[in-house]
């Protein structure tokens, strides 16, 4: 080992190097989280329609995974068969919610390059 030398940093640039690459991390998770937060902020705007039994029942749902509106073919309203309808009301908002889910998840896998487990709960 030669005199003097203490180690700890790469050609005499101690922690410089490393303060660099941090700053650089630092800028890119910045980035993301508003990549992330823009993303989130458009998926809640949008809009998400799935329909049951045939088109009979008409769900629509916000990207807040709310229900806005529900439309129901007079057709469809059978007094003795209340049920059923319930049934396709179901499905439909269901089928309607895991479009808005899947969306929501596809769109944020591109913003942050497929990372897991960051617990954003979408």
């Amino acid at each position: 080992m030669a005199k003097g030398y203490r180690g700890g940093g790469y050609g005499g640039m101690g922690s410089m190097g490393g303060s660099m690459r941090q700053n650089d991390l630092m800028k890119q998770a910045q980035k993301m989280q508003q990549d992330m937060l823009k993303m989130q902020e458009e998926l809640e705007n949008r809009t998400y329609t799935a329909t049951a039994g045939g088109g009979v029942v008409t769900a629509e749902v916000s990207g807040k995974r709310e229900l806005t509106a529900l439309t129901i073919d007079p057709e469809a309203v059978d007094p003795d068969d209340v049920e059923m309808l319930q049934d396709m009301i179901i499905a439909a908002v269901n089928a309607a919610l895991r479009d808005a889910e899947k969306t929501a998840s596809e769109n944020m896998a591109k913003v942050t390059g497929g990372l897991g487990g960051l617990g954003l709960g979408f």
